[in-house]
């Protein structure tokens, strides 16, 4: 019988452990699943204060970009001559 020998990989876990960048990509996949847990967890909990953070976050963002922008525009001409 062909499944006799498809006992291991198709259980969701593997025969052997992983290891070197495996075992800290398994490491790293595990702790951002846990904080973006955690953030949603607070999100829930808390929603007027993600919303004010996203919104500050935001409008800080944009007037950043907007400083840059400006900053960065040509500054070859005078308006008074």
């Amino acid at each position: 019988m062909a499944n006799d020998e498809l006992n291991a990989g198709f259980t969701g876990t593997p025969a052997e452990e992983p290891t070197g960048i495996r075992k800290a990509t398994k490491a790293a996949t595990d702790a951002v699943v846990r904080e973006t847990t955690a953030v949603a967890t607070g999100a829930a909990d808390h929603p007027h204060t993600a919303t004010t953070l996203v919104l500050t976050i935001g409008a800080l963002a944009f007037g950043l970009g907007y400083l840059m922008g400006r900053s960065a525009a040509a500054n070859d001409y005078s308006y008074w001559r």
